[in-house]
């Protein structure tokens, strides 16, 4: 009777052991785990965690399941150069099979860190202009992935901008030039277009909060003004104080993220972030496999958004055109 219970006490614990092993242990019983880094240059809050499960969805759907056959090492640079920069470093130093990143200081501090570690880009603007790959085409190095938007789409932002708010004169294009450097490329792109809407664009660098608030106090000064907050992590971390200080002074603004606009902001056009992370998993999935980064193509978004806030536009004293109404893909009343 005693060996029995004795027993039974082993087998217990050995079975409440195994629900703890570590995932290097359950690999050498016969199922080799994967370790993947992923690192956010946003914020760890709602619309940053949707993201990484948006990534992890579409990794399951591949058959890798977190804690499982893979392990995903999360990080959250919430815009922080700083420490982003030491995140890079430390997902490197646990020599991950690849790293996920998302957001030009992201990619620029990975780059940085690794020149052997496959790096899938979830999401990032314009990355052969900024010298992350070769070409769309070919990458040739370490790094590919998926795009997010390109300089075309300053003039998309202007036209709807100035659908919804035929009295918009002026258009500030808000930016941080620290984290997201490209758009003042994609305004002289713009600028050297010949366009139909007779509408002076400049650009408005922010680095700070106190940038942000006066940025919106200096428009809302005269009538006329409207702002493009565009997709850059320092906006985004900041997106609550930009969406209200767009209604504190009285300015009709556009915006790159559907989510702001269920949150007050007037309207939004641009890709699914969500969708980017989704299929941000199909080539992590090809690397597992034995794929090269060199030889995966950089792939551009294939699903835009648009998103009007008619409460919002009420306030501002602003009548959404039908046609407008008509294309969008969310009306919140």
């Amino acid at each position: 009777m005693a060996s029995y219970v004795v027993r039974r006490k082993f087998l217990a614990t050995l079975g409440g052991a195994a629900a703890v092993w570590p995932l290097a242990v359950r690999a050498q019983l016969g199922e080799r785990v994967r370790r993947i880094g992923l690192l956010m240059g946003v914020a760890d809050d709602p619309e940053g965690q949707a993201r990484v499960t948006a990534l992890k969805q579409g990794l399951q759907e591949l058959g890798w399941t977190d804690g499982r056959n893979i392990q995903i090492e999360t990080r959250f640079g919430g815009a922080d150069a700083g420490r982003i920069r030491a995140h890079a470093s430390e997902l490197v130093a646990l020599a991950p099979d690849v790293i996920v990143g998302q957001t030009t200081p992201v990619i620029r501090a990975l780059r940085q860190a690794t020149s052997s570690i496959p790096i899938v880009i979830a999401a990032v603007n314009d990355p052969v202009e900024q010298g992350f790959v070769s070409s769309l085409a070919h990458p040739g190095g370490n790094i590919t992935g998926f795009t997010f938007i390109d300089f075309q789409m300053v003039g998309k932002w202007l036209e709807m901008l100035k659908e919804a708010a035929p009295g918009v004169a002026r258009a500030a294009l808000m930016f941080s030039p620290d984290t997201s450097p490209h758009y003042y490329v994609y305004l002289r792109s713009f600028e050297a277009e010949p366009r139909s809407i007779a509408v002076e664009v400049t650009a408005v660098p922010v680095r700070n909060t106190a940038e942000i608030e006066e940025a919106f106090a200096k428009l809302g000064r005269e009538p006329g003004g409207g702002m493009i907050v565009p997709p850059d992590v320092f906006t985004l971390v900041h997106h609550q104080l930009v969406i209200r200080l767009a209604q504190q002074h009285r300015v009709p603004a556009v915006y790159g993220f559907r989510a702001h606009v269920a949150q007050g902001a007037l309207m939004s056009y641009g890709p699914d972030p969500y969708d980017n992370f989704l299929r941000s998993a199909s080539y992590v999935d090809r690397i597992l496999k034995g794929a090269k980064p060199a030889d995966l193509p950089v792939q551009q978004p294939t699903k835009f958004e648009l998103a009007i806030n008619l409460k919002t536009a009420k306030a501002l004293g602003l009548q959404i055109p039908d046609k407008l109404l008509a294309l969008a893909d969310e009306v919140i009343e």
